[in-house]
């Protein structure tokens, strides 16, 4: 099978400049369904699901190559290529969203800008480092998973979109969740958690606008610890959204912003 196929990769939309939208652990390319009709007039809009997400193939997942971020990275590239794309902007979700950071760094050319939504380079607490999780919580997370991935889905579902249980949206993640496979959902559970690509921010040179909720399970403090990490122009914006998936939760608020950041030029 085809690396386009293995994704699921759809091309939408018809304009000149390119749109690359990468979702994180637990979900699939719906999270963008909200955003991707303001895009389609005005770009060539690229979506696909990354590798261990409940839409792909379980047989196709390799736990080496997804034991670190990079893997994820790798295949971005790849199907970049694949698709002779020149250029384009990266508009990544949470963790994933340093799989574009890693790109673009063997691959400046590629990337005209990056953009992160709630992104991370790090989840876990650090010397002078707060990312919002202890290992203890961790290791309870994996420990809950091992032993019953129904409860830890119901569990971790609410964290995830700061709603309540009845609310469309937690069912909808909740089904994301479910549809992992068990054993590669805790792998990309153990690597989400513990991925740490602070080393890359610096190499960073393409412009990133980092744009954060303002109550989300990523702290704010991690917004500006990219900011002053990032090795070339960045900009910060807190959103008054909340969750972690606020461009579901909140599309309202969060897509004028998204758009706004596409077109903002921030090297002038």
């Amino acid at each position: 099978m085809g690396i386009l196929e293995a994704h699921n990769v759809k091309v939408l939309g018809s304009g000149l400049q390119v749109l690359v939208l990468s979702h994180s652990f637990g979900t699939d390319q719906s999270v963008w369904k909200y955003l991707v009709p303001y895009l389609l007039e005005d770009y060539r809009v690229i979506l696909y699901d990354s590798m261990g997400a409940g839409s792909t193939n379980p047989d196709y997942f390799d736990f080496e190559r997804y034991s670190t971020i990079d893997g994820f990275a790798y295949d971005l590239l790849a199907i970049l290529d694949e698709l002779e794309v020149k250029s384009c902007i990266f508009i990544g979700h949470s963790v994933l969203s340093m799989a574009g950071a890693i790109a673009s760094v063997s691959r400046p050319d590629l990337f005209s800008k990056l953009v992160f939504i709630c992104g991370t380079p790090r989840p876990l607490n650090d010397k002078d480092y707060h990312g919002g999780f202890e290992q203890a919580d961790l290791d309870q997370m994996l420990k809950g998973m091992r032993s019953n991935v129904e409860a830890w889905c119901q569990g971790f579902a609410p964290m995830v979109v700061g709603g309540d249980m009845d609310s469309a949206l937690l069912q909808e993640i909740s089904r994301t969740l479910f549809n992992m496979r068990p054993d590669i959902g805790l792998s990309l559970t153990q690597v989400k958690f513990q991925c740490d690509t602070r080393h890359i921010l610096p190499l960073v040179k393409v412009p990133c606008h980092i744009l954060q909720s303002a109550k989300n399970m990523v702290p704010v403090e991690v917004s500006e610890y990219m900011h002053q990490h990032l090795g070339g122009p960045s900009v910060v914006e807190i959103m008054s959204s909340k969750g972690h998936l606020p461009h579901l939760s909140s599309p309202d608020i969060v897509i004028p912003v998204i758009l706004r950041h596409i077109n903002l030029d921030i090297t002038k």
